[in-house]
């Protein structure tokens, strides 16, 4: 009877927490659900925004398939996650642990904490400001890059670095890679700050060294926030927009068109709602399928951790 009870006072109060939950469900719904819907239907009709759709079936997805910018601007995506999850991962990582492992120890841990800031500045400031500045960095006439180039005797090396069609998709590339590089860095040092330190000074012991320890013990046991990392930034990556559209607007020559400008460009310029919706529906098909391919890869390495245990 007690027992009975006790279950049912839990039930109750677990239902009275529900109710705080319902602004978050209703504003989800909202903001994400209902868009989603709405975009998914208005792929399979022809629609330019004003007055009513007229339904099309797959005619959109056919034409999707066939058009090489579509698959042009996939393969710029393919540019962009190395830019934003790849290197940035790899660099932050070998920052936190260097940070952790020799910057807090020799002065201090506010001094880590100054250097983290500086890398995780970027994430906060507006991406508006942020691609203003790198646009006239790389400007080429008066841009901060090429007048150094100059200065430095190398100025045969100076470029239009968003106006040359060669040149403009590792352009982005490397602000990318600035503009990224903090948020593994404040992740990876947070997940250091778990680890016992009784591990690292038992590998000291044994002889093992730094480059050592980092590969087999930091690497191992912050994979919890790699996968993060991995796939926060990969999905960053293929829903990036801000930044395209403040330097290049796709251009020069569609050479940093990626499918999120892409469906503006079709919302927006040519008023092709459909067949932006389309492409806006297949990148989320691929978001949600990495996501969960990711999840499914974490699980299983947990797994296997664990049976290793």
């Amino acid at each position: 009877m007690a027992g009975g009870h006790g279950r049912r006072r839990r039930g109750a109060r677990q239902r009275g927490y529900a109710v705080f939950l319902i602004p978050g469900v209703v504003a989800a719904v909202a903001v994400i659900v209902v868009p989603v819907v709405m975009t998914v239907g208005a792929s399979f009709t022809r629609w330019t925004g004003i007055g009513a759709p007229r339904w099309v079936g797959l005619d959109n997805y056919t034409r999707l398939f066939a058009d090489e910018l579509f698959w042009a601007s996939f393969g710029h995506i393919l540019g962009l996650i190395v830019a934003m999850a790849v290197l940035p991962t790899l660099f932050g990582m070998v920052l936190a642990a260097v940070l952790f492992d020799y910057v807090a120890p020799a002065f201090g841990n506010r001094w880590a904490n100054v250097f983290r800031s500086g890398f995780y500045l970027p994430q906060v400031l507006p991406v508006a400001v942020t691609g203003i500045v790198w646009g006239w960095i790389l400007h080429p006439e008066y841009g901060a890059l090429n007048r150094i180039l100059d200065s430095a005797g190398l100025g045969s090396l100076g470029r239009n670095w968003l106006g040359d069609p060669d040149w403009a998709l590792l352009s982005v590339m490397g602000v990318l890679v600035w503009f990224q590089l903090g948020y593994p860095v404040v992740m990876f040092m947070s997940g250091l700050q778990r680890i016992d330190p009784e591990i690292y000074e038992a590998a000291s012991l044994d002889g093992a060294g730094w480059w050592q320890r980092f590969r087999r013990i930091t690497v191992q046991l912050i994979r919890p926030e790699l996968y993060v990392v991995l796939v926060t930034t990969t999905i960053a990556a293929l829903k990036i927009f801000g930044q395209i559209f403040v330097l290049t607007r796709g251009g020069p020559d569609n050479a940093t068109l990626v499918p999120s400008y892409f469906a503006y460009k079709n919302f927006f310029q040519t008023f092709n709602v459909g067949y932006g919706s389309a492409i806006s529906t297949v990148l989320l098909v691929l978001i949600v399928g990495l996501a969960i391919l990711f999840l499914r890869l974490q699980d299983a390495d947990q797994r296997v951790r664990a049976v290793g245990r």
